[in-house]
């Protein structure tokens, strides 16, 4: 018997309601459209530890994009990147009688979540009196929500100012007298079986470093080929090369995001940063170059976009030329880290003997940005060029 037209074309609405809603929502561990404009990254890949470092002997596992830990010596899994203010999303899960957290802010090995770190709780109240959704030892969340199923944390820290959401409602707002200004993001075993996903952050407190309208804030390297110029859409342009344009403004420890177009076939250039002032391209170099070899993206071309040059190749090359991408570039102390299109490609901790110039040794100190024009086939263009400084630990 055929169907009624009435109810084909309700079911057929329903069907398409319903993949609608699985688009919006998207696969465990990736980020939307809307994200990425929005500045978000992935923490967690979800197939490897890439960008974490375990601080104590346990069980952490990856399987089914899931991170997972149920036994060994407590401690954290931490990123190796430090943040400063930021909006943070992590999906966990837990069976009764479990005990773990989010570490935020935190060293490596946190001595006293009261000082050193905020420990925002996994627990139900026969555990701990800090149930889910508390800091411990600072705040008691507004209420506990038993569940058995996945839960998600939505944090907000800008200075000492936290706002936790557990599950679309708020739970706690706390504020730190005397904050913590950056630190590290730790996923906690302490007792009881708990899994995690969807890491998932977007710095906060970035100021615009380029005002679309003219190269106000940036001075271009005299005697050199290449071309700067502001383009009708105001985007930042440059053309032919070598050449070098540089930033008024000195960064040591800091993230910067932008938007970039490489409007050729594996175009060559890069964000030098930590720079000595007022010379030439004198700094580390975050790598921009969408080539790659046989085919195959993780065998990146000449260090690959999101590479730190010479130091540490892309591990996969993410972006396509003639196309947008987003790149994301956080630096705290030796250690360096760049994500494109908010998959983290680089991780390196600068080892060497100190030297003022970072092409022969580790330099901490604070430099200019420069934007690099390569060779004279360079075409790129810039936009939604934002960084800040991090605060002090």
């Amino acid at each position: 018997m055929a169907m009624p037209r009435s109810i084909a074309a309700l079911l057929v609405a329903m069907f398409l309601l319903l993949t609608s809603s699985v688009a919006r929502a998207g696969a465990p561990n990736t980020l939307s459209p809307e994200e990425l404009a929005d500045g978000w990254i992935l923490l967690f890949d979800g197939q490897t530890k890439f960008g974490w470092k375990p601080a104590s002997e346990a069980d952490w596992k990856i399987a089914d994009g899931v991170i997972s830990v149920s036994s060994g010596k407590p401690g954290l899994l931490n990123t190796t990147s430090e943040f400063g203010d930021f909006a943070l999303k992590v999906d966990f899960r837990a069976p009764e009688g479990t005990n773990s957290g989010v570490f935020l802010r935190t060293p490596a090995v946190p001595k006293d979540p009261s000082s050193d770190c905020y420990e925002l709780n996994i627990a139900d109240p026969k555990t701990s009196p800090f149930f889910t959704g508390s800091f411990v030892r600072r705040q008691k969340a507004a209420e506990y929500k038993p569940a058995s199923d996945w839960q998600t944390f939505e944090v907000t820290a800008v200075g000492g100012h936290f706002i936790v959401k557990l599950d679309g409602r708020q739970v706690l707002d706390y504020t730190d007298p005397k904050p913590l200004g950056r630190g590290l993001i730790g996923l906690q075993f302490n007792s009881g079986k708990v899994e995690f996903r969807n890491v998932k952050l977007k710095p906060l407190s970035l100021a615009s470093i380029f005002n679309g309208k003219d190269l106000s804030g940036w001075k271009v390297f005299p005697g050199l080929q290449s071309v700067y110029s502001v383009t009708p859409e105001g985007w930042l342009n440059v053309k032919n090369g070598r050449g070098q344009l540089e930033s008024d403004a000195k960064f040591g420890d800091f993230t910067l995001q932008l938007e970039v177009y490489s409007a050729g076939k594996a175009l060559n250039s890069g964000i030098f940063f930590r720079n000595i002032p007022g010379e030439l391209t004198q700094g580390y170099e975050c790598q921009m170059h969408n080539g790659y070899l046989d085919g195959d993206r993780t065998k990146p071309q000449d260090g690959g976009t999101g590479g730190i040059y010479r130091r540490q190749n892309a591990r996969k090359i993410v972006a396509d030329d003639f196309h947008w991408f987003y790149q994301t570039l956080i630096v705290s102390g030796p250690h360096m880290a760049a994500w494109v299109n908010g998959y983290q490609v680089s991780d390196w901790t600068d080892t060497r003997p100190p030297h003022a110039n970072p092409r022969q040794g580790k330099r901490l100190e604070a430099g200019t940005l420069s934007i690099q024009g390569h060779d004279p086939t360079t075409n790129l263009s810039f936009r939604n060029l934002r960084a800040v400084e991090m605060p002090a630990r």
